[in-house]
């Protein structure tokens, strides 16, 4: 050890001792490290001799701080005799202490390197054979520390190995110490996760080494509870030890995944061993897996167990691709068994109650084929098997899963479209496929790979929401929310078999939009409620808002050129319908203040009526004052008076609240909310100038009221005050007018952008379009056949 303020300023270590002869200190610097950062284990010997030497002759030896360590690993290489010698010894005390220094020091390369030639590894399989309590939990973090370094893969090499790992499945199944399921999980995650291809090579009268979930098998087959015991680790509150489960987990499921189709031993002739991955798969599930880690996934212990956590995150993604790449086969019992339960929960005996043939005994005694036994499911033809070429098995998990968990409405649902047009039957089992592959896209499946899985050790964990998807896990009741989604939106729409394209689009949206924003913590029942109760309404237009923004990305200038003449055309039919309310008249309050007959000075209000509509040509504006307001609208010949439009300087609006003062402002403002009040407040004024003459010349000119009237309603406002505008060619300026022209124009855009279909909105020209043939080889003599 070095002594306490050996540091220098420099960052070296000293070892002083007393001056006998100054002149004669040396520093003795180290020989350049290799790869790693490591000084060499023969270059660290010899300058372990030299600071020997040196430090016995009394002289003062300055050593680098990068030497230092590689100076206290070659002291502790010279112990190694000693070391084996005390892990050996017969007092559990002293053997405790002597592997409690080694799981310090076996981690490095050199001194690993050392322990495993001097026999080391023997000594470590004795103890962890023979070891109990802590020696042993020592023992064994030793072994993972070594085998961390990708050294000491010898000890699985002996024909000894089946023993030890057998004894460390064995630690799993019976052990409670925590400390030691840690250090038993650890080495069979370095075991299963080890490469046949780059084990070390073997020793002289060593054996091929097993590894990977191979390595296993036999130890397992004495303690079959082994899974069962390594699921309810994943419930510990230890998190290091549910983090090694969930590691050891992610590795047999990871090399049953990339293990070559063959049997038990490797070999290629096997028959049953392509579909292992399945098996172990299904055995993990049926021990509450899933429901184990999608429960870790909401807890608040996220942090400590991410990166485990992401693997089996992404080893999911890959189940589920490989579940998809798998071909339905009926040749298969299983895919025929799952085909044959999807058409029994369909209650087929009950077909004929809704005018559907059902399978009869002809007169041979066979049954006779119901020509429609899987149309009437929701398939295009009697022939499924081919209809889940682009879902594979996946697809066909999906339905058969749906149909088992909701076979009452499963049954009705077919009972009532049965009763129904075929044209407008929903297909239900299309309908299924459909929403297993907007899951599978919208997880983006395909995008992981194997290599995936083994990255997340550096990986920030900042947003957690965004990395960690929980929901994933929850793929059977997204599956089934998502197809009552479809249902749903098939029932609300009328929808018919031509349109199964946009429903299934609409369910797409719908899936996006409740499931990427679910956080992390929300919980699936509240995620299915959300489904079910998705406002339709506002899905449409949630597609129309998406499908306008993926033409803008492509089409940009062409789809602004095009809102500007939907614009135009918008304005224009706005305008039409503002002055065809002007050709048909409208009545208008009219108040008037009398002063009182009595003569005691107060004043009296009276309301009349004044009736105003434009002449059929529109050059005129014709009006009169009645007392009463008619039953029948007057014609053009009752209205007296009339108003040249050409004579028309300005229309000015004056808006004021019912019961504001009188300071009401003129301006060419937007028309505000009345209220109920039957007193109108909005006052439209006509003006006309003093002079013709004035509106020519440089002058100012002076204008004067023609007319006001005073509408009795918002609408009424708008159409007459933007109406009388329109025809001067001005521009309207209120408000209800221009959410009017722009709805005509969004809908305009919207049925445009409808009649596009998705496939082929971003497709190319057509090869060729657009190429100037070639008049090589032409002359001059052609001519126009008209």
């Amino acid at each position: 050890m070095w002594p306490p303020g050996a540091l220098s300023d420099r960052g070296s270590v000293r070892t002083t001792t007393p001056r006998r002869r100054p002149s004669t200190a040396i520093a003795i610097h180290p020989p350049a490290a290799d790869d790693d950062g490591q000084c060499p284990p023969r270059e660290r010997s010899l300058l372990l001799r030299a600071l020997l030497s040196r430090s016995s002759s009394g002289s003062s030896v300055s050593i680098p701080l990068s030497a230092s360590l590689a100076i206290t690993a070659a002291m502790d290489q010279a112990d190694i005799p000693a070391l084996l010698s005390r892990l050996g010894s017969d007092e559990d005390a002293v053997r405790k202490m002597a592997v409690f220094k080694l799981q310090n020091s076996i981690n490095d390369p050199a001194f690993a390197d050392v322990f495993i030639s001097s026999g080391g590894l023997v000594v470590l399989r004795r103890l962890i054979m023979t070891s109990l309590g802590n020696t042993l939990a020592y023992t064994l973090q030793s072994l993972t520390r070594l085998l961390e370094v990708d050294m000491g893969w010898e000890i699985f090499e002996t024909p000894t190995a089946t023993d030890l790992v057998e004894r460390i499945v064995e630690l799993i199944v019976t052990n409670p110490l925590v400390n030691i399921l840690r250090g038993a999980m650890a080495i069979l995650v370095a075991l299963v996760s080890h490469s046949q291809s780059s084990a070390t090579a073997n020793s002289p009268g060593s054996v091929p080494g097993t590894f990977g979930f191979r390595a296993l098998r036999p130890a397992i087959a004495v303690y079959p509870q082994f899974f069962d015991l390594v699921v309810q680790q994943l419930q510990s509150a230890d998190h290091a030890l549910c983090g090694n489960a969930l590691m050891l987990i992610n590795a047999l499921i990871r090399d049953a995944l990339s293990s070559p189709a063959g049997d038990a031993n490797g070999s290629a002739n096997g028959a049953g061993g392509r579909e292992d991955w399945a098996k172990l798969v299904k055995r993990l599930q049926d021990l509450g897996l899933i429901r184990a880690v999608y429960k870790l996934m909401q807890s608040s212990s996220l942090q400590d167990l991410a990166v485990p956590m992401l693997e089996f995150q992404s080893l999911s993604k890959l189940l589920i691709r490989k579940w998809r790449e798998v071909k339905v086969d009926l040749d298969r019992p299983e895919h025929r068994r799952s085909l044959k339960s999807i058409h029994l929960t369909s209650a087929p005996e009950r077909a004929a109650v809704n005018g559907t043939p059902k399978e009869e005994n002809s007169e041979t005694g066979k049954k006779k084929h119901n020509p429609e036994k899987w149309r009437r499911l929701g398939f295009e033809t009697e022939s499924p098997a081919q209809e889940f070429e682009t879902a594979g098995y996946l697809g066909m998990m999906d339905l058969t899963d749906y149909v088992r968990r909701h076979d009452d409405a499963f049954q009705k649902l077919l009972l009532e479209q049965a009763t129904r047009p075929a044209s407008v039957r929903c297909p239900v089992a299309r309908a299924s496929l459909a929403v297993t592959m907007i899951l599978y896209d919208h997880f983006e499946v395909d995008k992981t790979d194997l290599e995936d899985t083994k990255g997340y050790q550096g990986v920030e964990m900042k947003d957690q929401d965004k990395l960690f998807q929980p929901l994933l896990l929850q793929w059977s009741r997204l599956h089934a929310a998502g197809l009552q989604g479809f249902f749903r939106m098939w029932k609300s729409t009328a929808a018919e078999v031509d349109d199964f394209d946009k429903v299934a689009e609409l369910t797409r949206i719908l899936i996006e939009q409740v499931v990427s924003q679910s956080t992390r913590t929300k919980d699936i029942l509240e995620v299915e409620d959300d489904m079910h109760e998705y406002d339709i309404t506002r899905l449409r237009n949630l597609q129309l808002e998406l499908l306008e923004l993926a033409f803008e990305d492509t089409w940009g200038e062409h789809l602004y050129q095009v809102r500007e003449v939907l614009k135009q055309e918008a304005l224009q039919f706005v305008k039409e319908q503002r002055v065809r309310c002007l050709l048909q008249g409208s009545w208008f309050s009219r108040q008037t203040l009398n002063r009182d007959a009595n003569g005691d000075g107060g004043n009296k209000t009276t309301t009349s009526w004044r009736f105003a509509k434009l002449s059929h040509n529109r050059r005129f504006l014709h009006y009169c004052d009645f007392e009463q307001q008619m039953a029948q609208d007057p014609g053009l010949d009752n209205l007296t008076e009339k108003i040249d439009l050409a004579t028309i300087s300005s229309v000015v609006s004056n808006v004021s609240a019912p019961n504001e003062d009188a300071k009401s402002t003129t301006s060419s403002s937007t028309v505000q909310k009345l209220s109920n009040n039957p007193k109108a407040t909005t006052k439209i004024t006509i003006f006309r100038y003093v002079e013709p003459s004035e509106a020519t010349n440089g002058s100012e000119a002076k204008e004067q009221p023609m007319l006001t009237l005073w509408p009795m309603s918002h609408s009424l406002a708008s159409e007459w005050l933007d109406g009388l505008l329109m025809l001067l060619n001005q521009a309207p300026i209120t408000a209800e007018t221009s959410k009017l022209i722009n709805l005509v124009s969004d809908y305009g855009l919207k049925i445009r952008l409808l009649n596009v279909r998705m496939d082929s909105s971003f497709e190319g020209p057509p090869p060729g379009a657009g190429v100037v043939p070639s008049r090589a080889g032409l002359d001059e003599d052609y001519f126009f056949e008209v």
